[in-house]
């Protein structure tokens, strides 16, 4: 009697809702795609950059020609590209930013202030600015990001090229530089969202 049984339920049709499950796991089995688990859906932020100023003594004629933010699981990003080689910087908090040249301190949003001081111009070899901004413009649209709450263009000067990097809280930072694509370069800020 029960072998009788066995047979029914076995020759009975799926639901539709599992027939999708099971072409879902038969699917990921076949890609080879690991189930995600807790352990492996929460990032590892153990990050031990500090909050000491960062800066390194290269000065470029590269032009810096864009800027943009990014949202990270550990932490959010402002970049600055150029076209060319720049290396430049020296990043730091500070009680308040002031712009380039005439020195006006900049309206920067947030509960702590970075000083980003980039050495190479934000003009061409002409004179020409090459980003569209004016002094106090702020410059990226941060609503929703956890740490960053203003990114304010200080202007250029001399050489120099300065930002205002507005954050939830004096956090760890850190800057480095990429290269690429093709002969652009970009000097990254990141932001930890926490200690």
């Amino acid at each position: 009697m029960s072998a009788q049984i066995f047979r029914a339920q076995a020759h009975r049709p799926l639901s539709p809702r599992a027939l999708a499950m099971t072409l879902v796991a038969l699917a990921v089995l076949a890609a080879g795609v690991a189930w995600p688990t807790r352990a492996s859906a929460a990032p590892s932020c153990s990050l031990t950059w500090g909050s000491l100023p960062k800066d390194h003594d290269n000065f470029s004629g590269a032009s810096l020609v864009a800027t943009r933010t990014g949202r990270h699981d550990c932490f959010d990003r402002v970049v600055f590209e150029f076209d060319g080689t720049a290396d430049g910087y020296r990043v730091e908090f500070v009680d308040q930013v002031r712009s380039d040249g005439e020195g006006a301190v900049l309206p920067v949003g947030g509960g702590a202030r970075l000083r980003v001081s980039l050495k190479a111009p934000a003009y061409n070899g002409s004179g020409q600015a090459t980003l569209p901004h004016r002094s106090g413009d702020h410059v990226a649209a941060v609503a929703g990001y956890k740490t960053l709450r203003d990114v304010v263009y200080g202007g250029s000067y001399e050489g120099y090229t300065t930002f205002g990097v507005g954050v939830r809280s004096r956090l760890p930072f850190r800057v480095f530089v990429l290269d690429g694509p093709g002969a652009h370069s970009r000097i990254v800020v990141d932001v930890a969202h926490r200690w």
